[in-house]
């Protein structure tokens, strides 16, 4: 079975609030018709960081999102995924502020997972910026995770 590490964003649109923005709207339909039909096709986990980022905010949101989390595997923040974080942000592509971004990234590819879903498009589901983030992992041994949104894995 596949593997997909469901980083903060995803878990973010599948319980939120309904947006009123259309595109927002859009994409949190696409979330909850990912996890409806296609989640039992993947062995789907999280880390740490995304239990870490998950509980910020809101606390009725906070409930929802750790509710969600609560079932899935936790993949652990290995000192090799430090390192590795800490690589992605020394090759300067992401801003300092992002450094969990590079951590979702270091995790998923420590562990060889093959997808990270997300929704966040500046810093992960980005082609130039995966690309940059991609020659790093390599240059450490690790393979970098499919990057992608819920639509890109709706399969058939």
């Amino acid at each position: 079975m596949e593997t997909v590490y469901l980083e903060t964003s995803f878990i973010s649109y599948l319980v939120a609030r309904p947006g009123r923005d259309v595109i927002v709207a859009g994409h949190q339909q696409t979330t909850q018709d990912w996890w409806a039909n296609r989640r039992s096709q993947f062995e789907c986990s999280v880390s740490q960081v995304v239990i870490d980022e998950a509980s910020l905010g809101d606390p009725d949101e906070v409930q929802k999102r750790l509710a969600i989390i609560a079932g899935l595997p936790t993949l652990d923040v290995t000192e090799d995924a430090k390192a590795l974080a800490t690589a992605i942000m020394a090759a300067g592509m992401l801003p300092a502020h992002a450094f969990p971004d590079a951590a979702h990234v270091a995790v998923s590819a420590v562990h060889a997972v093959d997808y990270l879903l997300t929704w966040n498009c500046k810093h992960l589901a980005n082609a130039q910026i995966a690309r940059r983030i991609a020659v790093v992992c390599e240059k450490l041994s690790h393979k970098m995770p499919i990057i992608c949104t819920p639509e890109e894995l709706m399969g058939a």
